[in-house]
C-alpha cells in the first residue's frame, strides 16, 4: 500500500529537503506540498493524504489551528507535528488537538520514514519519557488538569482502566494482551470503548490524559 503524505511548512528548503527524503522510499508518494496552514483544507480535499507532516510555526495559519481544524473534521488524516524543539507548548497543544506525534526537523532520513510508516499503520510516534517531558515544561496548570483528568479516567471500568495505564507506558496492544492475558481483539475493544467513552480520537490523547493524571 502506497502511504500519501502532504507536507505543510513555510520554509521552501525544509519542504524540498523533507520531499527528497520520503521521496525515496518506494511505498510513500508525496502528493503535495503547502507554505501555510491556510493552504491545508482544500489540498486534504482534493488529494485525501494519509499522513500530513505539520509545522508548528507559520506565519499566517500555524499548525495548530490546522491540525485541529484537520482532526475535527470527518476521517482526518494523521497530523504529525513537525519542530525544532522538544518543549514546545504549542507541540502538546496540537497532540491534545489529535497529533498522532512529533518529529524534530533534524531527524535521521531512516528514522523518518519509518515513523511516517508507523503513523500510517496507527501506531503513535511518542514515548512516554517524551510526554512527561513536555508536559513538565509547558504545563502551567498540571494539579486542576490532573484532577479533570482523574475524573475522566474515574468514568472507566476497572479493565478498561487497566488498558488505559498500559497505553501511558507506551505498550504496543500485543504487550497489553500479554500483560492483562486477553486477546489483541479484545485490547482493541477495550481501547476503542475508552476512546468512545472520553471522546478521545487516539491512543495519544489516552497517553497524555494518564500522565495528566499523575498515574
Amino acid at each position: 500500500m502506497t502511504i500519501k503524505v502532504l507536507i505543510v511548512d513555510d520554509d521552501a528548503l525544509v519542504r524540498a529537503g523533507l520531499s527528497m527524503i520520503l521521496g525515496g522510499a518506494g511505498d510513500i508518494e508525496i502528493v503535495g506540498e503547502a507554505g501555510d496552514g491556510s493552504q491545508v483544507p482544500p489540498m486534504v480535499a482534493e488529494h485525501r493524504p494519509d499522513v500530513v507532516l505539520m509545522d508548528i510555526r507559520m506565519p499566517d495559519v500555524d499548525g495548530l489551528t490546522a491540525t485541529e481544524a484537520l482532526r475535527a473534521g470527518k476521517e482526518p488524516p494523521e497530523v504529525v507535528v513537525l519542530t525544532t524543539f522538544h518543549a514546545d507548548a504549542q507541540v502538546l497543544r496540537a497532540l491534545r488537538a489529535g497529533a498522532a506525534g512529533f518529529l524534530l526537523k533534524d531527524i535521521p532520513p531512516r528514522e523518518l520514514v519509518e515513523a511516517i510508516r508507523k503513523v500510517a499503520a496507527g501506531e503513535p510516534i511518542l514515548s512516554p519519557a517524551v510526554t512527561r517531558q513536555l508536559i513538565s515544561h509547558v504545563s502551567g496548570a498540571a494539579r486542576s488538569r490532573a484532577d479533570r483528568a482523574r475524573a475522566q479516567l474515574a468514568g472507566l471500568s476497572e479493565r478498561e482502566r487497566e488498558v488505559a495505564l498500559a497505553i501511558g507506558r507506551g505498550w504496543s496492544n500485543a504487550e497489553i494482551g500479554r500483560e492483562l492475558y486477553m486477546s489483541v481483539a479484545t485490547v482493541k475493544a477495550h481501547v476503542s470503548r475508552i476512546l468512545t467513552k472520553l471522546s478521545l480520537n487516539n491512543r495519544v490523547q489516552i497517553a497524555l490524559l494518564v500522565h495528566d493524571a499523575d498515574l
